[in-house]
Parts: C-alpha cells; sequence; structure tokens
C-alpha cells in the first residue's frame, strides 16, 4: 500500500514527508509502548500510536519504519516532526481513535507483519 493510500483512509493530514507519499508500505503495528514495539515487532513499516515524543521516531528509525500516524487527533510538537523529517519518516495526524485505523488499514489490505518469537 502506498502512504498516500493511508492518507485517504485515515482522513489524514500530513506533518512531513510529503514527498515521500509514493513510497510502498507492506505491514503496520499500533501501539503506544514503544518498549514492545521493539520487542515483539519486527519489519513494520507504519506504527500506528497516539505517544507524541522524540521516543516514537528513535523507535521507528530503529525498526526501519517509513510511517508515523499519530491518532486520537493528537499533534506531536515542532521538535517530533523535525526530528523525523531529519530521519526521512513520513508524520501523519488522523482524529481516528488507534482502534479504528488499525481496522481500516487492514481491511484494505495491510498487513500486520511477523511478529520476533522467543
Amino acid at each position: 500500500m502506498k502512504i498516500r493510500e493511508i492518507v485517504k483512509l485515515l482522513d489524514a493530514r500530513v506533518l512531513c514527508g510529503e514527498e515521500l507519499l509514493d513510497g510502498e508500505v507492506n505491514s503496520a503495528c499500533g501501539c503506544d509502548m514503544m518498549s514492545d514495539v521493539l520487542a515483539f515487532v519486527k519489519e513494520q513499516a507504519v506504527l500506528i500510536t497516539g505517544l507524541c515524543n522524540p521516543q516514537v521516531v528513535r523507535t521507528a528509525e530503529m525498526m526501519d519504519m517509513r510511517c508515523i500516524v499519530f491518532v486520537r487527533g493528537k499533534v506531536p510538537p515542532k521538535d517530533v516532526v523535525a526530528l523525523a523529517e531529519d530521519s526521512g519518516i513520513v508524520i501523519l495526524a488522523s482524529d481516528e481513535r488507534m482502534y479504528v485505523a488499525c481496522g481500516k488499514l487492514y481491511a484494505n489490505g495491510l498487513s500486520g507483519g511477523s511478529v520476533v518469537s522467543d
């Protein structure tokens, strides 16, 4: 799925990375606990979260994610957006709740990806 499609499906605002909207993503992760993202998720391309701090961008960077969607009407501070822009990560903001956002993306073909097993 192209990031541009995510923008439409979630009626999202592009906060940075507009030039990267034609990038392809194959999976997504919805989570507010970055430790869980690091511990249990691999090969994810889109992070869906309501947590608005620099650790979200750092986590996405470490996991090679291309896009972060902030849900529940949350908008990250300018320093978080700037960090994402410097890292080449698209930042989107949507008024959807996390559950609904994940459901819409899944229903339109974006998988949950694989989970790291113990």
